[in-house]
């Protein structure tokens, strides 16, 4: 087992008991349960008379379920960072466009992450400059990657049916190939591995979630069969500086604005009022009410100020990165003031995976320390 029988009456009967009852002689458990409440299914298996051995692969079984276990150990939603970048570290040119830095490939493996999450964050700058609708289409953008790669692929056929001796007739790997990693990537999306249940449901702007395995860290929009499992948008604002009329107030997802504790305002939205901190808010603070609300990942987005601050207060628990092979040379840096005064202390990461996306190359890296988990 990835994680420690329970031990406790939930949604279903303890675990631990369950096995007694079916005269299971052997278990063996990769992580023991963090959950003070969960904990102790060992404990009563071995003192029933069963062979129990703990911490197996116990490194591979925490990768498996960060999130949850960040979430359980720290009480504070687990925070993926993610950005897209030139090689340079360039996120946008001079004139503040960055549309489009990576591609379609990159873009739909960017929307399976973030259905993959509980909430979206961003902040108002980015709210204010480009004006997103911080939603996870990962079908739609399945799509159009198999689209284009379909154009493509019929476009390399007929210059190699045009050209005697040309080399390169089809793309390497097949449109097919492309279109079937796409929708992969998408139904990886559709479900999450290791969240954390409700108990008892939860409703949020007419969005319910009865307790459900399946809106674990998510809200269901809709109703009957036509519902579907969203994540929740979160837009940092300390001075409640978002307009009425943007795209994250819509009906697509539940939004919540965060706002700072003595900012007055006349805003129609989900507001959260949290202490100011270094210039801004207290996101550790902001976690710890996104875990009270069941949300127990969040993928970060927006501009390098904001990320800096996630940095500089240590909240980072994964980098996602999306490398084009591309220069500007100037530009906006993809990551703002996150607390470096010199190279002694600069954060340093581990990588997980480097991986090509398309052209691009996807980087996944995590603090090389993390708080909490020595």
């Amino acid at each position: 087992m990835t994680l420690e029988p329970c031990d406790h009456t939930g949604r279903t009967g303890p675990c631990s008991r369950a096995l007694l009852a079916a005269g299971v002689a052997r278990v063996v458990i990769a992580v023991s349960d963090p959950n003070p409440k969960a904990a102790g299914g060992a404990a009563r298996l071995r003192d029933h008379g069963v062979a129990v051995t703990t911490g197996v692969l116990a490194g591979a079984a925490e990768r498996v379920n960060e999130e949850w276990l960040t979430y359980a150990r720290l009480g504070r939603a687990h925070v993926t960072w993610k950005f897209a970048a030139t090689l340079d570290g360039r996120s946008a040119a001079e004139d503040g466009t960055s549309k489009w830095i990576t591609s379609p490939e990159a873009r739909a493996d960017v929307h399976r992450l973030r259905a993959a999450s509980g909430a979206i964050i961003a902040g108002i700058g980015t709210v204010l400059a480009d004006d997103p609708q911080l939603t996870a289409r990962p079908a739609a953008a399945a799509r159009d990657v198999a689209e284009r790669s379909a154009v493509a692929a019929r476009e390399a056929a007929l210059g190699a049916s045009d050209g005697a001796g040309r080399e390169g007739g089809v793309l390497e790997g097949g449109a097919d190939a492309v279109a079937l990693g796409a929708v992969e990537h998408s139904a990886a999306g559709a479900t999450r591995k290791g969240g954390a249940t409700r108990e008892g449901g939860a409703t949020r702007e007419g969005a319910t979630c009865e307790g459900a395995a399946e809106c674990e860290g998510g809200w269901l929009v809709g109703g009957g069969a036509r519902s579907r499992r969203v994540p929740l948008r979160v837009v940092v604002d300390a001075e409640a500086r978002t307009p009425q009329s943007a795209r994250v107030l819509d009906d697509q997802a539940p939004t919540l604005i965060a706002i700072a504790d003595d900012t007055g305002t006349t805003l129609k939205a989900d507001l959260l009022r949290l202490p100011r901190r270094d210039g801004g808010l207290d996101l550790e603070a902001l976690l710890r009410e996104l875990a009270r609300r069941d949300v127990v990942s969040v993928f970060l987005e927006g501009g390098p100020t904001l990320a800096g601050a996630f940095v500089r207060q240590g909240l980072v628990d994964r980098v996602v990165a999306y490398l084009a092979p591309a220069l500007l040379g100037s530009g906006r840096a993809a990551l703002g003031a996150a607390g470096v005064g010199t190279i002694a202390g600069l954060h340093r990461l581990t990588f997980d995976e480097i991986s090509p996306i398309g052209p691009d190359v996807r980087l996944i890296a995590r603090p090389f320390t993390q708080r909490g988990r020595e």
